[in-house]
């Protein structure tokens, strides 16, 4: 057993820490299933997964998280390396910003907080993946990934809210 400042580091300590990032990495690499599709629908489920962790248990992630798994994302979904990077950790520090502003939240802000980060986060990221080609993205085939966003992200709080009552229970 190793210890590290004045709490030793066990198999229990690691499984709390590794759930919610093993949660999001996973939720990253559904970009990576052979789903045919002509125009995008599955949102981005790693940056709805951090979200729903972010916005459900604040003290878990410092601002920074953003920058290995938007790596991660960028790797696995073939976006333009540093388009994750930057949107997630921008979204991190959103919700921080919102976090120091506000006093109390409700599940109805969080889900128009997760809202309005998905929309700006697709249309950012059509935009980076657009870059050199004179045509922008087209708003139509960029609205059914952003609805499909908005409607799963309440599934998303709930297998949170689920993973993190395991964890903590372990």
């Amino acid at each position: 057993m190793r210890v590290v400042g004045l709490m030793p580091i066990t198999t229990l300590n690691r499984t709390r820490v590794f759930i919610p990032i093993l949660s999001i990495l996973l939720a990253s690499m559904v970009a990576t299933l052979p789903i045919i599709a002509s125009t995008p629908i599955l949102p981005p489920l790693g940056l709805l997964m951090l979200l729903g962790w972010r916005l459900l248990r604040s003290d878990i992630f410092p601002a920074w998280i953003g920058l290995p798994l938007g790596l991660w994302d960028d790797i696995l979904s073939g976006q333009p390396m540093g388009s994750a990077i930057f949107l997630w950790t921008a979204a991190m520090l959103f919700v921080d910003f919102l976090d120091t502003k506000l006093i109390w939240r409700d599940q109805w802000f969080d889900w128009v907080v997760a809202s309005l980060i998905l929309g700006v986060a697709i249309l950012v990221g059509a935009s980076f993946a657009q870059l050199g080609i004179p045509k922008p993205p087209l708003l139509e085939m960029l609205l059914p990934q952003w609805i499909s966003g908005v409607l799963l992200f309440p599934m998303i709080i709930r297998i949170v809210a689920k993973l993190d009552s395991w964890r903590r229970a372990s």
